[in-house]
């Protein structure tokens, strides 16, 4: 009896999980959001030492599809998260959950896109990553990544950086008391 794509990508995410308890990783907590599903997970992250979200616990859902690894999950932050990389829905935008090959927009080469290669542990410290060097060339947030208040839209990050900090220290500080 041949396997389905489902019952590998069960398999695999069986085996993640397994490692992720066996062998913690420093930053993330990771399980499943229901026992019943693996292919649904909850994630929290802890905010990286010296970044504005230091302290910080953020919640998210990684949401695979049946076919992983040969596609992406879907990361949403279900915390509130200000980041010019992140939608307002909580949608993760980095390059590594985009599905493989060529961007169809030309921004990214298809090496910086989904590859099976990756792990729930290298997508959670890719999403760590993004917390610390936001991506300001390719922001998914345009409110986060742009001064929507300033007439020349100059881009928040690189120049309002003191209000962007406020505004995600409020975002840590909710994420403390959800604790």
């Amino acid at each position: 009896m041949a396997t389905t794509p489902a019952s590998q990508a069960s398999l695999l995410l069986q085996k993640q999980l397994k490692d992720l308890c066996k062998n913690p990783v420093d930053g993330f907590s990771a399980g499943l959001v229901n026992e019943a599903n693996i292919f649904e997970w909850s994630v929290t992250i802890i905010g990286p030492p010296d970044t504005f979200y230091e302290g910080g616990f953020f919640n998210a859902i990684m949401s695979f599809p049946e076919d992983y690894p040969c596609n992406p999950p879907v990361v949403r932050f279900t915390s509130e998260m200000w980041h010019p990389n992140v939608y307002a829905d909580g949608k993760v935008c980095i390059s590594i959950l985009h599905p493989p090959g060529d961007d169809p927009n030309g921004y990214e080469l298809a090496t910086e896109r989904w590859n099976p290669v990756h792990t729930v542990e290298s997508i959670v410290l890719s999403i760590i990553s993004m917390l610390s060097s936001p991506n300001d060339e390719s922001p998914a947030n345009v409110d986060a990544a742009f001064n929507v208040n300033s007439a020349c839209l100059q881009k928040q990050w690189r120049e309002s950086r003191e209000e962007f900090r406020k505004r995600v220290g409020r975002c840590v500080r909710k994420s403390q008391e959800m604790l």
